[in-house]
C-alpha cells in the first residue's frame, strides 16, 4: 500500500517543482478593529495558499517608516504611518505558486470604490484610507517586506498534504 501511495505521489510531482513564492499580507488596524481577521485568513486558506508566518503586533514607527519608504514623498505618508501605528496589525507570510499575483487579485484595488465584489476590499471597504489590508505588490517588494517584518527563524517551512490537490 505504501509503495502505491509513494508511486502516486512521485507521479504527481514528477517534473513539477512548485515555485513557492512568498508574500507579506498585513491586516491593518481598521481590519483588526472591525474583527475581520478570521474572515480574511479563511479566504487565503480556502484558496489553497499556505500560511508560513503570522504575528500580531503594534508595529513601531521605525518599522512602518521603512516599510513605506517608497511613499515618503507623498502627501499622505505621515498620516499613513500614524494610522498604521494607531493599533495592532496582523502580519502574515503566505506561500504558494504565483502568490503575489493571486493575493493582489483577492485584495482588490487599493481604492475600494474600484474593487470588484468578491474581493476583500470590494466586500469590506468603502474608503481608500481604510482599506483593511496591505499586500506586497511584487516578488521583490515581498522579499523586502518579509525581511522587515519577520526574522528568518520565524518563517516555518512545512509540507502540506493538500498540495497535490491544489497544484497540478
Amino acid at each position: 500500500m505504501w509503495t502505491l501511495l509513494l508511486a502516486l505521489l512521485a507521479h504527481f510531482f514528477k517534473g513539477r517543482e512548485p515555485r513557492h513564492e512568498r508574500t507579506l499580507l498585513a491586516i491593518k488596524p481598521d481590519g483588526v478593529q472591525r474583527r475581520l481577521m478570521g474572515d480574511i485568513v479563511k479566504r487565503f486558506e480556502g484558496k489553497g495558499l499556505k500560511l508560513v508566518a503570522m504575528k500580531f503586533l503594534k508595529p513601531p514607527v521605525a518599522l512602518l517608516q521603512q516599510h513605506y519608504i517608497d511613499l515618503k514623498d507623498k502627501a499622505f505618508y505621515s498620516s499613513l504611518v500614524q494610522f498604521m501605528n494607531s493599533g495592532p496589525v496582523l502580519a502574515m507570510v503566505w506561500e504558494g505558486n504565483g502568490v503575489v499575483r493571486t493575493c493582489r487579485r483577492m485584495l482588490g484595488e487599493t481604492d475600494p470604490a474600484d474593487s470588484a465584489p468578491g474581493t476583500i476590499r470590494g466586500d469590506f471597504c468603502i474608503d481608500i484610507g481604510r482599506n483593511v489590508i496591505h499586500g506586497s505588490d511584487s516578488e521583490e517588494s515581498a522579499q523586502k517586506e518579509i525581511s522587515l517584518w519577520f526574522q528568518p527563524e520565524e518563517l516555518v517551512t512545512w509540507y502540506s498534504n493538500t498540495e497535490a490537490w491544489v497544484y497540478e
